[in-house]
């Protein structure tokens, strides 16, 4: 064969492989749905799913396409669990504390009373040990996790009453739940478990006295403001709070190595979006619930500290009967006093300096 026929044939070659290659990447398509444990009316968490499921079809020119199903359309928004376990979903979107219940290690890659902060949190589970140990936990229920992202501090919550110390707190009927809600039960409050959709009604009948959220854009969409209207702060139950997004192991495995990629890189996109939105929309939101009567409190020193006390004696408990748990509080505790370290001499004390001056 002479040059000029090779070169001919060579030409025709490239020609079907490049006709022949959408043909493969169409047979190699990929269909996933995605369940949250939040509502569509909560658009900087569901939200943070849609921007999860947009990337993913963006990256792979379509051929990955993801549906995203709010809390109840598939199953309940506690239920998520479970279905990517037995593989009635690929994923979810939650926020792993929700199932405390079923383990109490579950917390930790969400958050913890006096925990961490959201980039000491970001940090651990990038940099430090705390994604691979999460993952070792949470292969346990045939699940792999990616960061889908962070609210940030949360405040404390809505109050009908005001809290002048740890005493107002004997009786109390409070929406809170797992270790914040054990840590409030040693001081004397009477912890209650209710999707946000029932906190409203229960806090303008009477029902409970308080309840807490997230922040204030989230707490101003519910109306708290109308019906309990001190409003407390810091959430110490929450110095952040990680969303994760749980796959189904197998259908990970599956995955191309390209599609992998894919699926980490717009973790990592939802991951700062959720972050983002709270940080930008928060202050905003703030201004408005205090024009429309909050009265901002924060939580009374003996209340924190007697707090912090409990919380401490209840990891203490907790490692003595749960290995897991206690496996991975070891090492997010050790992260928790170098960072603290290093946020006290740098972070904080330009953030307490920025805060004093009048910008």
């Amino acid at each position: 064969m002479d040059r000029r026929s090779l070169i001919k044939h060579a030409g025709i070659a490239g020609v079907l492989a490049a006709g022949a290659a959408p043909a493969v990447h169409a047979q190699a398509a990929v269909r996933w749905r995605l369940a949250s444990s939040f509502p569509k009316s909560l658009d900087t968490l569901f939200g943070g799913a849609e921007v999860f499921a947009k990337a993913v079809r963006s990256m792979s020119g379509g051929r990955f396409e993801i549906s995203t199903h709010a809390a109840g359309e598939l199953m309940p928004a506690f239920g998520v669990v479970d279905g990517v376990q037995q593989g009635s979903v690929e994923m979810a979107q939650t926020a792993p504390y929700y199932f405390f219940g079923k383990d109490e290690a579950f917390t930790l890659g969400c958050a913890i009373p006096f925990g961490l902060n959201s980039r000491q949190m970001t940090a651990w589970m990038y940099e430090g040990n705390g994604l691979k140990l999460m993952r070792e936990f949470y292969g346990k229920y045939n699940i792999i996790n990616f960061p889908g992202g962070n609210t940030g501090a949360q405040m404390g919550g809505w109050f009908r009453k005001e809290i002048k110390s740890t005493k107002d707190l004997k009786g109390l009927k409070f929406r809170i739940a797992g270790f914040a809600g054990k840590i409030m039960e040693r001081m004397g409050v009477v912890p209650q478990n209710l999707p946000g959709g029932e906190i409203y009604t229960a806090l303008e009948k009477g029902t409970i006295d308080a309840a807490e959220w997230v922040g204030p854009y989230d707490d101003q969409k519910l109306g708290f403001v109308k019906v309990a209207p001190y409003y407390y702060y810091p959430g110490f139950w929450e110095g952040s709070a990680q969303l994760d997004f749980f796959i189904n192991q197998k259908a990970y495995d599956a995955l191309s190595a390209e599609n992998k990629a894919i699926v980490e890189a717009a973790a990592a996109l939802a991951h700062v979006d959720i972050q983002s939105k709270y940080d930008a929309r928060n202050p905003v939101a703030l201004k408005q619930l205090v024009g429309s009567g909050a009265k901002l409190r924060p939580f009374p020193a003996d209340m924190m500290n007697e707090a912090f006390r409990h919380a401490t004696a209840i990891y203490e408990e907790t490692s003595a009967k749960n290995e897991s748990f206690k496996k991975i509080y070891a090492d997010l505790s050790k992260f928790r006093t170098d960072q603290n370290l290093w946020f006290r001499f740098t972070e904080a004390t330009f953030d307490r300096f920025m805060q004093n001056q009048k910008l």
